[in-house]
């Protein structure tokens, strides 16, 4: 529906605003069904999405990971903190590449927005260090995609 917009705040924020097509219900299952997620959920074009481990409760395990095809990938770990149905997701994320980056501490709000919705994601990291670096690895990118794709499994 519209593009994936990233803005920072302060030294540590990173604000992901995105309006998709589908209610809220269907964009919050998308982050929460592993079926689902595991359809959208994969960056550039080529990976894949072998182990999706989801435990949508707080508390619940979060575990994902990535396959190029080749031989490369990569792996995600979490927890949820709290759930909202339908209108907001609280967890902690690190990325395994391979070492572990410092805990993200993550909210993703869904609002309805006349016949589709507004998502914000709110990234917390530890310090300027870790949001830099994050940003410097291409994520951006790598949502967007994401994201279109997600707008695909949705429709």
């Amino acid at each position: 529906m519209t593009k994936l917009v990233l803005k920072t705040e302060g030294d540590r924020h990173v604000v992901v605003t995105r309006r998709f097509a589908a209610k809220p219900e269907a964009v919050y299952r998308a982050h929460t069904e592993p079926k689902l997620v595991q359809q959208w959920m994969l960056g550039p074009d080529g990976w894949t999405m072998p182990t999706c481990i989801n435990e949508a409760r707080p508390g619940g395990r979060i575990r994902y990971e990535w396959s190029d095809g080749k031989g490369g990938g990569f792996h995600l770990t979490g927890e949820y903190v709290s759930l909202e149905p339908f209108s907001r997701i609280v967890h902690v994320e690190r990325m395994h590449l391979p070492d572990p980056t410092p805990d993200n501490h993550v909210e993703t709000r869904f609002e309805a927005d006349g016949t589709g919705t507004l998502m914000t994601m709110r990234m917390t990291l530890p310090d300027a260090e870790t949001r830099a670096a994050m940003l410097a690895s291409g994520m951006e990118g790598g949502m967007e995609a994401s994201y279109a794709r997600m707008e695909e499994v949705l429709a």
